[in-house]
This record gives structure tokens, C-alpha cells and sequence, in this order.
């Protein structure tokens, strides 16, 4: 699988929630693109990665 832009190999199947969490994500803050789609956040914990999956995270900045 790719998680922005790099190479992670899974070793045993796992929901994208358990990933962003695993990567050091803050998902209150972030926005994920799995293949090509946004993701609502409310199917972070069903959904379950596949090898050939696609990820984008990209995080929000607050500034002023």
C-alpha cells in the first residue's frame, strides 16, 4: 500500500483508524483520499486495508 506517497507493507489486515493512529495521525485534524475518494471520517474503523490501497492524509493547520 502507499500512505502519501510511500511504500508500507502490511502484515496483517487492519482498519484505516488502527493505521492513522499506528503513523501518529491526530484524525480530529486530518482528511484522508483512500483510491482516489474522500473518506468520511465515520468509516475509518470499518473500512479495512487492502495491500493495493491508495492513502492521502492530509492535516489541518490552524493559524491566525
Amino acid at each position: 500500500m502507499k500512505i502519501n506517497g510511500k511504500e508500507k507493507k502490511l502484515e496483517v489486515p487492519i482498519s484505516l483508524l488502527e493505521l492513522l493512529k499506528l503513523e501518529g495521525f491526530q484524525t480530529e485534524r486530518i482528511a484522508v483520499e483512500l483510491n482516489g475518494e474522500i473518506l468520511p471520517k465515520s468509516l475509518y474503523d470499518a473500512t479495512v486495508l487492502k495491500e493495493s490501497d491508495k492513502i492521502e492524509v492530509v492535516s489541518f493547520v490552524g493559524g491566525g
